[in-house]
């Protein structure tokens, strides 16, 4: 019981991805041995990620990118386009 009303808090607090990483830690008996600053520590660090990737998901949308899908690593440096990779890179 004493967990479904912190997984509640949680959520009422608009920290979701902790819920959800608390309820994972809970399943997970591995994670038994760490001490309650590294479960802690994972917790804080899963709201974070859930941020930083909701906040970049946000802005990529409202810069609306003509190809929002392109990235440097998929690069065509073939000849015609003279592109020098030390350059870009």
């Amino acid at each position: 019981m004493l967990t479904e009303q912190t997984v509640e808090r949680l959520r009422t607090l608009r920290l979701g991805a902790i819920a959800d990483a608390y309820l994972a830690q809970q399943r997970d008996t591995s994670l038994a041995s760490l001490s309650f600053d590294e479960r802690l520590g994972m917790l804080v660090d899963a709201e974070q990620l859930t941020r930083d990737n909701r906040a970049l998901t946000r802005r990529l949308k409202e810069a609306k990118l003509r190809l929002s899908h392109a990235c440097l690593e998929d690069l065509d440096y073939s000849g015609r386009r003279k592109l020098d990779r030390a350059v870009i890179r």
